[in-house]
């Protein structure tokens, strides 16, 4: 999980902070050095180079450079990677922060922001239609079923903010989002049957959109990588580079920080895709539900 509140300031820590800082920290143990000789090269004091390897300050392109150094780290593919995850942690940062207006999204305030710098995104949905292709309504359905707000006039703020995360979309810098989502999540009457038939076709639409790529998982796929539960994978360069998982779990919200874990993550993905149907045909039997709505 995020620091308590990732809006405080530089040193809270953030899931681009902990990614970079992990990886430092296991290259300072893989050699053998000490937090004391990091701190020596970066001209500062222990106390940060723990909070720089707990991700708990922003980390500057030359303290990256001179700790791969010390650690013997020559790669410069290698350093290049960790450059950008630093200037993407900065950037995460520095981001305008518009989702601090609402409060209704304080569980999900480290994904959004790290949605607003993100380059692309892969979500595999089982249950839902994915937040950033929800309609209004569908969107309100869906926190009235959830049955967790005390307050129910929270729920407007939280289909505004929806809307305005859905705005990367067709901004000026577009996210790239492929989402494949499991067939019974369409034929899931959310909303009731005229909800329904105006989120198959908005889905028609954003597909349209060149940076949007939209399959499905059919009934008929049969069993899948992806029945265990679905996640988003958040990309910072080209995916596969700078990758970070999200899931949602019934008790809070679970990061996979490591490289690792977003590769893995990236190869089930892959073969959840290869399953769906390609993307003409999905549109197709979208359109299909649509009808039988």
């Amino acid at each position: 999980m995020a620091g308590r509140n990732p809006e405080r300031g530089k040193t809270v820590t953030t899931v681009l902070g902990r990614r970079l800082g992990g990886e430092l920290l296991r290259m300072r143990e893989v050699c053998g050095m000490r937090q004391p000789q990091a701190a020596e090269a970066l001209t500062a004091s222990v106390t940060k180079v723990a909070k720089i390897e707990r991700g708990q300050v922003p980390l500057r392109d030359p303290d990256v450079r001179a700790l791969c150094h010390l650690y013997g780290q020559t790669d410069e593919t290698a350093i290049g990677k960790l450059l950008a995850l630093a200037k993407a942690d900065r950037d995460r940062r520095k981001a305008r922060g518009w989702w601090n207006q609402y409060p209704q999204l304080a569980a999900m305030v480290e994904y959004v922001a790290l949605e607003d710098i993100a380059t692309s995104i892969r979500t595999w949905e089982i249950a839902f239609v994915p937040g950033l292709l929800q309609t209004p309504d569908y969107a309100r359905a869906v926190a009235v079923g959830a049955g967790s707000w005390e307050d129910p006039s929270e729920i407007e703020p939280f289909v505004d903010a929806r809307l305005t995360r859905q705005a990367r979309l067709r901004s000026e810098r577009p996210l790239e989002l492929w989402a494949v989502i499991h067939e019974g999540a369409l034929r899931q009457l959310v909303g009731g049957r005229a909800v329904m038939r105006e989120q198959l076709g908005h889905l028609l639409e954003v597909a349209a959109l060149d940076t949007v790529r939209i399959q499905v998982v059919p009934f008929l796929a049969g069993a899948n990588p992806g029945m265990t539960g679905a996640f988003s994978i958040v990309s910072f360069s080209e995916p596969g580079a700078l990758d970070v998982v999200h899931m949602d779990v019934p008790s809070s919200t679970l990061w996979l920080e490591s490289e690792e874990d977003a590769a893995r993550h990236g190869r089930v993905f892959e073969r959840i895709a290869r399953v769906g149907l390609a993307e003409r045909n999905a549109l197709e039997l979208i359109e299909t539900i649509r009808k039988e709505m």
